[in-house]
């Protein structure tokens, strides 16, 4: 074993687990990984939750409760996932503390099928931040064109937020304009910006997923050559944008009232293509002030051959904008890849929704106590 996952916390990446369950909690196994792997954060999203309550491992008894309660679906589902958030947010309080609220986080997400609705995506980041009731919470919120006065509103009510699902960087920009917002309206209703924190989760492998399959349709040497590139420049472009908009007089008036910049956030880090090296979305990403949340099969393969060798975002700019102009003479447009995994991520983690609602009622019908 390398000692990889510590010189990846020493280069300022923060790292968090993508997977959370009920028998990673109460095994110890996430209090472990916190100890041992320098775990330091958890998130989860719809299909987590759909993957793990599924399982039926840990849930039996307290659906067999809501069942005799007779709740509805969706309330038992925010009973469950909420519990879990809660349990989790208690072993990482330590790290949230040591680290004066950086991380030591764990992410919930809105309700997916609400994506569109800003009004409604609010509302529901309130709900989600009182049942939960830990100051170590970060309310997931889709990077949509509703979410973004979402985020807004939700900053500016004092909640610390994960902005999810962003592919492209028009819009991770337009994320930060609205994260920036938000403090703005935190401060005029003399919140303390010093409290609120926020991540902005920009997705890696679903981007070299989808152009590596145009790549292919293309068939030609020259498309080849750029196989397993979109992703890495698409990310390290991300963070030359994080690097302009945190030094700008905007900014610095912010964080002299005590704001806490938004870090970029790694996501979707898994490596889907066996021909890549399954941690080359770890090794590829480091630089400072940055989150790269796992799954943990990248977390035991970073630990076990992960190559960190320094910041391998810095210097690379040049790089990076001549890979997606080669793509674009290629005639597969960024935009057009972008739009569409935008959409499809909403729409999966819409699917998983529902699914969890299907297996929830199931379970909540077979446990129901008989009448009488």
């Amino acid at each position: 074993m390398t000692d990889a996952l510590k010189r990846l916390s020493e280069e300022g990446v923060a790292i968090w687990l993508d997977d959370l369950s009920r028998k990673r909690i109460t095994s110890g196994n996430l209090a472990e990984l916190i100890d041992q792997q320098h775990v330091v954060g958890v998130t989860t999203n719809p299909t987590i939750f759909q993957k793990a309550i599924s399982s039926g491992d840990g849930y039996e008894q307290q659906l067999a409760d809501l069942a005799a309660r007779k709740v509805t679906v969706e309330e038992a589902i925010r009973m469950i996932t909420t519990a879990d958030v809660r349990d989790a947010a208690d072993i990482l309080r330590p790290v949230f503390d040591a680290t004066e609220g950086q991380d030591g986080r764990v992410s919930i997400e809105v309700d997916p099928r609400l994506a569109h609705n800003t009004r409604a995506t609010v509302a529901e980041a309130k709900q989600l931040a009182w049942l939960v009731d830990r100051p170590n919470t970060l309310i997931k919120i889709p990077a949509t064109r509703a979410g973004l006065p979402a985020i807004t509103e939700t900053i500016g009510n004092g909640i610390s937020v994960n902005v999810t699902l962003i592919f492209s960087l028009e819009r991770y920009r337009e994320v930060m304009d609205a994260y920036l917002s938000g403090l703005e309206k935190a401060r005029e209703k003399g919140l303390d910006l010093s409290k609120i924190h926020s991540v902005a989760s920009f997705f890696v492998s679903r981007v070299d997923t989808e152009i590596d399959k145009r790549i292919d349709e293309l068939g030609t040497d020259e498309a080849k050559a750029l196989r397993g590139k979109a992703a890495v420049a698409n990310a390290r472009l991300a963070y030359e944008a994080y690097e302009e908009v945190f030094s700008s007089d905007r900014w610095s008036a912010l964080e002299k009232d005590g704001a806490n910049k938004q870090r970029p956030l790694w996501a979707s880090t898994g490596v889907k293509d066996k021909a890549y090296k399954d941690t080359l979305y770890v090794d590829e990403l480091v630089a400072p002030n940055t989150v790269n949340t796992m799954p943990e099969a990248t977390l035991v393969a970073t630990e076990d051959h992960g190559e960190i060798t320094g910041n391998t975002v810095a210097g690379t700019y040049e790089q990076a904008r001549a890979d997606l102009d080669a793509l674009a003479k290629l005639g597969i447009s960024y935009d057009e890849v972008v739009q569409l995994l935008e959409d499809e991520g909403v729409e999966k983690f819409e699917a998983s929704w529902n699914d969890l609602l299907k297996s929830t009622e199931a379970e909540l019908q077979r446990l129901a106590p008989s009448e009488g």
